[in-house]
């Protein structure tokens, strides 16, 4: 695989993850109170085909980098590993939920989880969503695969992630915002990985040869 080819399919797959996860998020704000098993449901189908694009776009990224500059294929390496980590952490959390639902005929209360899933989706998923990030960042700044401030920019975002790993001893209320598995640090960092992962494959899509620096 050349540098050209890395490039376009780290950010065709990265776009395709970030359409699907934009479309996802807005599910989850859809009702005030418990949301019918039809929605969770859908967001959950459609988080799966986005975590299945966001697995290729980190395999595809750990190319790239040994491509861009062999010296720090290791860092590619470690954000080829990250990814998929967090994206099949983050499948188990959906399947266990999906079950949960499929198994009830009644309505989703959002007081109540399946148990376990609230870390999955919470601190678990935080860390290893800014141990991707932060890898993804450094990358950028060794390579110059993008623009300078775009990883500074990313490595930012793996320190925001951080901040939510306490959130598991603030409670499992979805309407919390720092709880286990509230609305921050779930919904709100989700929609920002998303918006970073549009924005960072927009500029492997419209630039197909490395910025010079």
């Amino acid at each position: 695989m050349n540098l050209l080819l890395a490039r376009r399919l780290t950010g065709t797959t990265g776009l395709a993850a970030a359409v699907a996860l934009l479309l996802e998020v807005p599910l989850y704000f859809v009702y005030s109170g418990a949301p019918p098993a039809s929605n969770v449901l859908s967001r959950l189908l459609i988080g799966v085909l986005a975590l299945g694009c966001v697995l290729a776009f980190a395999l595809s990224f750990r190319e790239l980098v040994g491509q861009a500059d062999p010296r720090h294929a290791w860092i590619g390496r470690f954000a080829g590993t990250a990814g998929p980590a967090y994206a099949v952490v983050t499948l188990v959390s959906s399947g266990l939920e999906a079950g949960a639902v499929i198994a009830s005929d009644h309505p989703i209360d959002p007081t109540i989880t399946v148990t376990g899933t609230y870390i999955l989706y919470g601190a678990i998923g935080r860390m290893l969503m800014a141990m991707f990030l932060g890898s993804v960042g450094l990358a950028i700044l060794r390579t110059s695969i993008l623009p300078h401030w775009a990883g500074l920019l990313t490595c930012a975002l793996a320190l925001l992630n951080l901040a939510f790993l306490p959130s598991l001893f603030f409670g499992s209320t979805p309407a919390h915002f720092y709880a286990a598995n509230g609305w921050g640090t779930t919904a709100l960092m989700g929609a920002i990985f998303s918006w970073w992962l549009l924005g960072t494959s927009l500029a492997l899509l419209r630039h197909p040869k490395p910025p010079t620096t």
